[in-house]
Order: structure tokens, then sequence, then C-alpha cells
């Protein structure tokens, strides 16, 4: 459940450095910057860069509207972070397991 977010992968003419452009604002007009994975994760934009870093290919990441910035770890490769960007909005995938709640 939920909707995949629709991503463009764009080539910055700086090496290292991506931008993926959304069909979703993440932060309205504001930015966030991340030069490490945020401990807390109150925005979208937070979540979102906290799942980039969990990759281990990303150095920093810039949120603006619906455009994420993300410098990248030398030599590797941007496109194995489209499908964390597509999946931000799915919480819910065919052959999961529902927790039960605890009481």
């Amino acid at each position: 459940m939920g909707q995949p977010v629709a991503v463009t992968l764009k080539r910055s003419v700086e090496p290292g450095r991506v931008r993926f452009e959304m069909n979703r604002s993440l932060t309205g007009q504001g930015h966030e910057s991340y030069d490490q994975s945020p401990a807390r994760t109150e925005t979208f934009g937070a979540v979102l860069a906290q799942r980039l870093f969990a990759t281990g290919v990303v150095l920093r990441v810039h949120v603006y509207s619906s455009v994420v910035t993300v410098d990248l770890v030398p030599g590797s490769n941007a496109e194995t972070l489209t499908p964390v960007i597509v999946d931000l909005y799915q919480y819910w995938k065919p052959g999961m397991e529902p927790s039960l709640p605890t009481a």
C-alpha cells in the first residue's frame, strides 16, 4: 500500500553529485541539509536522508521541495539509490507479514 514516488535521476557537472527530481514535494519551500544520518526523523526529508545514508554510498544530502541532491562516495553508483526514493511512501509490500499489536 502507499504509492511509489516517480523519480528522475539527473547527473551534475560536478563529479560525484547527482540530483533526483520527484513528483512530490518533501519540504515545501524549505531546505534541509544533512552531512550525516539524522538522529531525529520528524520530516520526510530527514527520513529519506536516513535511508540514503544507510546505503553506505552517500556523503551528503540536500532536500529542497521535490529535488534531492546527493553527494556520493567516490566510485559509487547513483542508480542504487533510486529504489530507496521510489519506495519512500511504500509501507506495505506484497509478501510482508503484518505485525501483531503488543498489549
